[in-house]
């Protein structure tokens, strides 16, 4: 456990689907041994999808509130996640002033799929559990051998 951050902020475009989802996944997995937020370049509602795509992990994001780099109340993180371009340019200005580690970890926004709703909810799905899965992998939980 000693590898683990003591805070991570997950960052996107709009803090509506992508850093929502990854936030909730962190806490789920790690509960309170790891201060976690997430903001976007601009902030937009929660995406309705991604309510149902984490729902089916019984992971409740319909309290999210979205939140820009200008609402952050704690501005020190040990990590920084961007999960867009757009959000990887603010995050590296922001640590400028802090010294955060930041990663790219360039993720598909599931917004810009059309077709059923079965396929939307598709794309948000396989965002969900990439997101999983790199979580996983850099944050692994007690107990579990590193990959």
């Amino acid at each position: 456990m000693g590898d683990l951050p003591g805070s991570v902020l997950f960052c996107c475009t709009m803090n509506a689907l992508r850093s929502p989802m990854a936030e909730a996944m962190l806490k789920h997995l790690h509960g309170r041994r790891i201060y976690v937020d997430s903001v976007g370049v601009r902030p937009g509602p929660i995406d309705e999808f991604a309510v149902a795509a984490m729902d089916e992990l019984g992971i409740d994001i319909t309290k999210h509130k979205a939140k820009s780099f200008e609402d952050l109340e704690d501005g020190s993180f040990d990590i920084i996640i961007s999960l867009s371009p757009e959000a990887q340019h603010r995050a590296v200005d922001m640590t400028r002033t802090m010294a955060a580690e930041v990663e790219f970890w360039n993720t598909f926004d599931p917004s810009v799929v059309e077709g059923s709703r079965e396929a939307r909810l598709d794309a948000y799905r396989q965002v969900r559990d990439q997101l999983m899965r790199r979580i996983l992998q850099r944050f692994p939980l007690p107990g579990a051998p590193r990959v």
